[in-house]
């Protein structure tokens, strides 16, 4: 399901229109992203949880010289499935 398909279903689960669902999902979106890069965690309960997690410094391997390389640390967005959603998706 791409965006353009989850509008089309908000709208029609909600009564209201394509355009005000296509805000509304945007809307949450743009605030989920901008509290994750400030270093927020968002939880929904029975959904999940948004949060930023810290990759440290870790050796690699370049794959064209197989010569090993440093990967430096780095910030990453990170989901977890609250125990509801676990459940419905793997009961």
């Amino acid at each position: 399901m791409n965006k353009s398909e989850l509008v089309d279903v908000v709208a029609a689960k909600t009564n209201i229109t394509k355009k005000q669902a296509d805000e509304i999902i945007s809307a949450f979106l743009s605030v989920v992203i901008e509290a994750v890069a400030n270093g927020e965690k968002i939880t929904l309960v029975g959904f999940g949880s948004f949060e930023r997690r810290d990759r440290s410094e870790r050796e690699g391997r370049n794959p064209k010289t197989n010569e090993p390389m440093t990967i430096p640390a780095t910030k990453v967005p990170a989901f977890s499935a609250g125990k509801q959603f676990r459940e419905k998706v793997a009961p």
